[in-house]
């Protein structure tokens, strides 16, 4: 079991990155034309051997989570999925001919927004899509977020004849108070339905994802949650501190007339809560709001060193790029990201015109690339080989990178990492301050900014 020191949590609780990409999407810019970002897919599609994930991004919501900041578009119109397919199937016939044909597809996930607002006979044709432009290998991991308020039988009977053995249900909170205050009305029933259901199709993972911090939420009430929860037993877990950016979110601004978001000592004492819970329950803290049980194959490959980190989280597949579809998508090559348009009408007029619909990114540089490494390094697998990065890298990596090495020797003192001669290995206790370890290796880190999430 992790024990959470209070006042360590107070002392590193500062602004900084999530580390899903690094650089960060913040240090993305405009292109004029795609064309430079889609030279990098070019290049890697030279070399057969390198796996793919795929990411489709399915945006519609029926109702607005006041609590969300996803990329979403609220209809009740159904048939705009159907539009929106259309959509998909032209920006894949314009980036399947780029991929080697002997590239095989390790990963494949649909997010959101609600994927299941899509009907039977729509998923249907996306997964038909799919499967004739690119080539699934035959263990491929297969994973939808799913809401249970947007889901019938159909659906997942759908979803499952289509490959896909993992699924991630949105839960957030059971309190009926909490559930009206954020406007996501979810009976614990509904959930337990959508769960039997998968279980009964033959998907292999449930995860659910919980969210602390929401309005008239306290240590008693998550408690009860979090025993309903494990009561379920879901093989993962992500447990996420709500962001209240109401400046990037405006329909967040409705949380603040509820006066009720829980003080920032009580968040702390929530955090505390679930991370001995989980810890003394069977779970394993992975990192950055992740648990899963010992035995799922996210622990398994954190244990192995074969865990990655990308914009969907964390990821059993290492040294994958992902070949992302659909409005906000992001793509990652070694050396390039690439967004796709954030809104529905920019996105299909450049398909329209027969062009990449992205309008964002960034080129990396060596050293880009290279510090990334060394960040997933420190986010996936909780330690540094310095010898094995001189290796690699071609020069002392401690000589280096002696400043940021540096920069760590307050967190050692304070137990969070262990640095020795050769390397670095983050502790028990560090695996919740892992963006605070991170942040040492950012070049491009401005404490003054606030551009991010707090860490903890």
């Amino acid at each position: 079991m992790i024990n959470v020191d209070l006042d360590l949590v107070r002392k590193y609780d500062i602004s900084a990155p999530r580390y899903t990409s690094y650089p960060t999407a913040v240090e993305f810019r405009d292109f004029a034309t795609p064309g430079p970002l889609l030279g990098h897919l070019d290049r890697s599609n030279q070399d057969a051997s390198i796996p793919l994930s795929l990411y489709f991004h399915l945006p519609f919501c029926e109702t607005l989570c006041w609590f969300c900041g996803c990329t979403t578009v609220i209809t009740l119109n159904h048939q705009t999925s159907d539009t929106y397919l259309d959509y998909l199937e032209k920006e894949i016939a314009l980036l399947a001919p780029k991929v080697h044909p002997d590239r095989r597809v390790v990963q494949l996930h649909y997010g959101g927004g609600t994927p299941t607002f899509f009907q039977p006979p729509q998923l249907k044709r996306l997964a038909g899509l799919i499967h004739r432009h690119f080539k699934l290998a035959p263990d491929a991991e297969l994973s939808v977020e799913v809401d249970p308020r947007r889901l019938s039988h159909a659906q997942v009977v759908a979803l499952r004849e289509s490959g896909f053995n993992r699924a991630s249900l949105g839960v957030q909170d059971f309190n009926p108070q909490v559930q009206e205050a954020v406007h996501r009305i979810q009976p614990r029933a509904m959930t337990e339905q959508a769960i039997r259901w998968l279980r009964d199709e033959g998907f292999t993972s449930i995860n659910l994802d919980l969210i602390y911090g929401l309005p008239y939420q306290t240590v008693v009430s998550f408690t009860d949650t979090l025993e309903q929860v494990l009561e379920l037993s879901p093989d993962r877990l992500a447990v996420f501190s709500y962001a209240h950016v109401p400046w990037m979110k405006p329909a967040q601004k409705i949380l603040e007339r509820e006066a009720a978001l829980p003080t920032p000592d009580t968040k702390l004492a929530m955090l505390k809560l679930i991370t001995e819970t989980l810890t003394s329950r069977g779970y394993v803290y992975v990192g950055m709001d992740h648990f899963a049980k010992e035995t799922d194959e996210l622990a398994v490959a954190q244990a192995a060193g074969t865990l990655q980190r990308n914009f969907q989280g964390y990821s059993t597949r290492a040294g994958t790029e992902i070949l992302a579809f659909g409005i906000s998508a992001i793509s990652q090559t070694p050396f390039s990201y690439r967004q796709n348009h954030k809104t529905l009408e920019p996105y299909y007029a450049a398909l329209d015109r027969g062009e990449v619909p992205a309008t964002r990114g960034r080129e990396l540089s060596e050293e880009d690339a290279r510090r990334r490494e060394v960040i997933m390094r420190v986010m996936c697998h909780l330690r540094l080989d310095y010898a094995a990065l001189s290796r690699e890298f071609g020069f002392d990596f401690a000589a280096r990178y002696a400043t940021e090495l540096a920069r760590l020797q307050p967190l050692a003192q304070d137990g969070l990492v262990q640095l020795t001669p050769g390397g670095l290995r983050v502790t028990e206790l560090g695996r919740l301050f892992l963006r605070n370890i991170a942040v040492c290796f950012d070049a491009y880190y401005a404490p003054e900014a606030k551009r991010h999430s707090r860490t903890v």
